[in-house]
C-alpha cells in the first residue's frame, strides 16, 4: 500500500486541544487530484476538533475545497466551491464488532463513520481525503451543459416523459 497523500498522523493519548486546522499543500492537492480522477484541487482545508467517548477518539470537523473537473456533458473544466461537515469516531483495531459473511445487521448511526486503526495513532490526514472523495460529483454539470446538450438535441433528464411499455401500462392504470 502506498503513503497516503494527505497523512496528518494523530495520537489519541495526545489529542490537539482546541481546533485543528489541516492545509493540503500543492503537492498534496496535486497528488489528491489525480487519485481522485479531477483536473486539480486548487484548496483544500479542514477544521477540527477531537474529543473522546467510550474508548474512541471523536472528530468533528468542517472541510472546504476548490475543485475543478471536466464537465461530464461538455468535457470543459471548470471549478466549484465544496463545504462539508463531518463526524468521525477513531476506535482501535478489534473494537468493531466481527460479522459472519453473510450475516445481517443493523447498522447505527455511531457505526457509519466508525474508522479502526492499528498502532499508537490514526491518520487524520487520509480521513479528510476520504471525506472529500465522497464529496465530488463525478456527474456534475458545468455552465455550457444545457447549451451542450440543446445544440446536440439531447433531452435532459427533468424534460425527459417516461416511455416504454412499463410508462404505456402505468399512464393506462391511471386513467
Amino acid at each position: 500500500m502506498s503513503a497516503a497523500e494527505l497523512s496528518r498522523p494523530i495520537k489519541p493519548r495526545a489529542l490537539p486541544t482546541g481546533i485543528m486546522t489541516v492545509e493540503a499543500d500543492e503537492a498534496e492537492r496535486a497528488a489528491l487530484a489525480s487519485r481522485f480522477g479531477i483536473t486539480a484541487i486548487h484548496g483544500l482545508t479542514a477544521e477540527v476538533e477531537f474529543g473522546e467517548k467510550d474508548g474512541a477518539v471523536l472528530a468533528e470537523g468542517k472541510l472546504a475545497a476548490t475543485l475543478e473537473q471536466p464537465c461530464a456533458v461538455t468535457r470543459e473544466d471548470f471549478t466549484y466551491e465544496v463545504s462539508e461537515t463531518f463526524s468521525l469516531r477513531f476506535v482501535p483495531e478489534g473494537r468493531i464488532g466481527e460479522y459472519e459473511e453473510d450475516a445481517e445487521f443493523e447498522l447505527t448511526e455511531d457505526d457509519l463513520d466508525e474508522i479502526e486503526y492499528d498502532g499508537d495513532s490514526f491518520d487524520l490526514g487520509e480521513a479528510i481525503a476520504q471525506e472529500l472523495a465522497l464529496a465530488i460529483d463525478p456527474y456534475r454539470e458545468g455552465p455550457g451543459a444545457e447549451e451542450a446538450r440543446e445544440e446536440a438535441g439531447i433531452e435532459s433528464d427533468e424534460n425527459r416523459k417516461p416511455s416504454g411499455p412499463l410508462a404505456d401500462a402505468l399512464a393506462a392504470l391511471k386513467k
